[in-house]
């Protein structure tokens, strides 16, 4: 049986992550004591028609003194046989989070009178360490749209083969702030930018113009050479070691040209040897 431990700060988007997975025939419960996991998986499996798929959320709605007990909690549920376990964790920025708190104006399940909305968000990113530290799939909301993150959750959980390695290229603008879900980051901004002739200002690193004039610059294959060859020497590494998914971000400074366009390419290049190679351009969407 496959089981999805989700977690992550309160208005990341747990909900929506544990609706998009019940839409796929996951088995789905919300807010589990921690300390029931092991109990309630040894009960589901004892059944001969248990479920295939289950999704379970733990965030900071649990007493404290579960969540410092997950590490211990996670080592019995890797223990049981004919179980999968992945701990799928999100976040966004604290901006983010509070925006979406002051839009929606729902409480926070750790604000109170002497503890402001501000402070509880950060208090709850010290409380879920014990899961956030454990998790091998993490995914930063901050950007994504409701629907984005649906696709993303089906991707990356849902249409993963057993055991195989998810790779993500997301390119992005330095302006606009680095990824938080970024297992590597290439900074490629030492490169010829098409941002500077005003004939190829207007387009992307997807439109054929800026594809035509970086192909011929001779940094741009060197860059392209070498994140290559890191990249195929460390995965397989990283899937020995049962990661799961690896996101790897490509910065420019604004996000169009040639981060676009490393992206491109290099997720070309490993979808030549690997099933599930996804890529988004966040600044472009």
């Amino acid at each position: 049986m496959k089981l999805v431990i989700i977690s992550g700060r309160s208005g990341s988007g747990k909900s929506t992550a544990l609706q998009a997975l019940e839409d796929v025939n996951f088995y789905c419960i919300d807010n589990l004591p921690a300390p029931l996991l092991p109990d309630l998986v040894n009960q589901i499996l004892s059944d001969p028609d248990h479920p295939n798929q289950l999704a379970v959320s733990i965030d900071a709605r649990n007493q404290h003194s579960n969540l410092k007990q997950f590490p211990d909690i996670f080592t019995r549920l890797r223990k049981i046989e004919s179980l999968d376990c992945e701990i799928l964790y999100l976040d966004s920025s604290e901006t983010t989070l509070l925006k979406r708190y002051s839009a929606t104006r729902r409480k926070h399940p750790l604000s109170n009178d002497t503890q402001g909305l501000q402070q509880a968000i950060s208090y709850e990113k010290k409380l879920l360490e014990p899961v956030s530290d454990l998790a091998n799939i993490r995914i930063d909301t901050t950007r994504l749209s409701l629907y984005e993150l649906r696709d993303s959750i089906k991707l990356r959980i849902a249409q993963r083969q057993e055991q195989e390695l998810s790779l993500q290229f997301e390119s992005f603008g330095y302006k606009h702030g680095i990824p938080l879900d970024a297992d590597f980051t290439f900074d490629v901004r030492c490169l010829p930018n098409p941002y500077w002739l005003p004939h190829l200002r207007g387009y992307s690193g997807q439109d054929k113009p800026v594809i035509e004039f970086l192909e011929q610059q001779t940094e741009v294959q060197e860059m392209l050479t070498d994140i290559t060859t890191f990249l195929e020497k460390w995965l397989p590494l990283f899937e020995k070691n049962n990661r799961s998914y690896i996101s790897v971000g490509i910065g420019c400074t604004g996000g169009q040209h040639r981060s676009v366009f490393i992206s491109e390419c290099l997720a070309g290049h490993f979808r030549t040897t690997m099933d599930n190679v996804q890529i988004r351009h966040r600044e472009l969407n």
